[in-house]
């Protein structure tokens, strides 16, 4: 019943902005944690930033002070603000979430993936 819904991915040059979101939906009693990941093509995944519910953050080293993360408890939304955005930013980002149900144990979801392409 849980379901995550990531936007705001598409095309920007080099040193622009993009916005994400990522909404979950459902009956949920508690956002443990959202992160976001991101994967370039013939790449693994690797995580860019995550938070959990008490606001603690952590990015990855490439995108501290341009990528910010935050989680908007009211909506069920994670948003990660990306500035500054290079090349190297580009390819497929997913929103991943662990999430306690309504009446069950903690769960593992992921979204469908945004694709985020940065031009030179």
């Amino acid at each position: 019943q849980v379901q995550l819904v990531e936007s705001g991915g598409g095309l920007v040059q080099a040193g622009g902005s993009l916005r994400l979101s990522c909404a979950a939906s459902g009956s949920i009693r508690r956002i443990n944690d959202m992160v976001w990941y991101r994967q370039a093509p013939g790449q693994q995944r690797e995580l860019v930033a995550g938070i959990t519910s008490d606001g603690s953050t952590n990015s990855a080293d490439s995108v501290v002070g341009r990528f910010t993360i935050s989680l908007d408890n009211s909506k069920n939304t994670v948003y990660l603000q990306m500035n500054s955005l290079k090349p190297e930013d580009t390819g497929v980002y997913y929103c991943h979430a662990v999430i306690t149900p309504a009446g069950g144990w903690p769960r593992r979801y992921w979204g469908q993936g945004t694709q985020v392409t940065v031009s030179s």
